[in-house]
């Protein structure tokens, strides 16, 4: 069995689950827990949510780990938690992984954007910054924006909180001329990366050449059960 938690960064996507892996809501606390006792063999964790709810619990991605479960992490929560549990053998992918781990990216709010709820597909409200700079870095080489512009462009994506980001506002606050800034919020609409989701789609790629079973060969750490650990596997979770 193979389980994947996706959300906004497949939005507007054709990426849709088949026979080769269940896909389920962003991850929250207690979700990678319930996959491993439905008999996850491969997990690949995308979205999160984190804001109203606890967030997923590097615990429960150690004792996946334990038991041999496969876990790899892309593109947003997962590319955060792939990079703080490399260590015990989560394994990353793609570029806003390797941002991490390397120390090029350090805030969780990097990869945070608003959306709407799962009745919406998890609309998209905002842009995150990973998508944005890479928008920005983009138009730049396309010549499509000058230095100047493109410096005051990520300045303001970096300043702006991650629920109000969007490329029109990014225009706004750096474009002064209203006919540039027309010129300039459609050379980002006609450039956009989504950086997330190529990132998203190699997590996908992945998890779907991926042998359906766990891995026998124990990890060279030990996994501990503390009292807090026993509390929550012990405690009724939602369904």
């Amino acid at each position: 069995m193979k389980v994947i938690f996706a959300g906004p960064t497949l939005h507007g996507t054709n990426q849709l689950p088949g026979t080769d892996y269940e896909l389920r809501p962003p991850a929250r606390q207690g979700d990678f827990l319930r996959a491993v006792e439905d008999g996850a063999n491969v997990i690949g964790l995308i979205d999160g949510i984190y804001e109203h709810v606890p967030a997923i619990w590097h615990k429960e991605i150690l004792f996946a780990l334990a038991q041999g479960v496969q876990v790899f992490g892309a593109a947003s929560m997962g590319a955060l938690r792939a990079a703080e549990c490399a260590a015990f053998g989560m394994i990353g992918i793609g570029k806003i992984y390797d941002d991490y781990a390397s120390g090029a990216l350090v805030d969780d709010a990097d990869v945070a954007q608003s959306h709407g709820p799962a009745e919406l597909g998890f609309l998209s409200l905002s842009e995150p910054l990973v998508n944005a700079s890479a928008t920005i870095e983009q138009c730049l080489h396309s010549g499509c924006i000058t230095d100047a512009e493109h410096d005051r462009l990520l300045e303001a994506a970096r300043a702006t909180f991650f629920k109000d980001r969007t490329y029109k506002l990014l225009v706004q606050s750096s474009i002064q001329d209203p006919d540039r800034a027309t010129l300039v919020l459609t050379a980002l609409r006609q450039n956009l990366v989504n950086q997330k989701l190529l990132d998203a789609e190699r997590l996908i790629d992945v998890v779907v050449s991926a042998p359906d079973r766990r891995l026998a060969v124990r990890p060279d750490w030990t996994f501990e059960a503390t009292s807090f650990w026993n509390r929550m596997v012990s405690s009724p979770r939602e369904g």
